[in-house]
């Protein structure tokens, strides 16, 4: 599998542990075996990495997401969001333009048509704090 399934799977644990609050050890725990998927490690350490630093990544994208607040986000959002500036910020082999882009996409795909064109926003505005790596 390669990183944008990977990436994916990492989207859509952490988008399952916004509804069920359960750790993501839990939720891959309960995939695994009464669904039958595999958790591929990339997206396992990438979902583990959000939940560890949830409150960290919220503070970055409540600076950034000008006149909306975080209830107002939609989940979708939110998990991308997560997703990205936890890459941004942790994931020193990946370049910030690539997690930005992966982002865009998974909102295309999951989101409404507005959470594209915010996420993209919002990251381009994150990017600036994400430091030395390249853009």
């Amino acid at each position: 599998m390669n990183r944008t399934k990977s990436r994916e799977q990492a989207f859509i644990l952490t988008f399952e542990r916004s509804f069920s609050h359960d750790t993501i050890e839990n939720i891959i725990d309960v995939s695994e075996t009464s669904h039958s998927i595999r958790i591929e490690e990339f997206a396992e350490k990438l979902a583990q990495g959000v939940e560890d630093h949830e409150a960290e990544l919220d503070e970055v994208i409540s600076k950034y997401i000008r006149g909306w607040t975080m209830n107002r986000l939609s989940r979708v959002s939110l998990a991308i969001l997560r997703l990205a500036i936890y890459e941004m910020k942790y994931e020193e082999d990946i370049p910030v333009s690539v997690s930005i882009n992966e982002a865009v996409k998974l909102a295309k795909k999951y989101g409404g048509a507005e959470d594209a064109p915010f996420v993209n926003g919002v990251l381009g505005s994150a990017a600036k704090e994400a430091g030395n790596k390249n853009a």
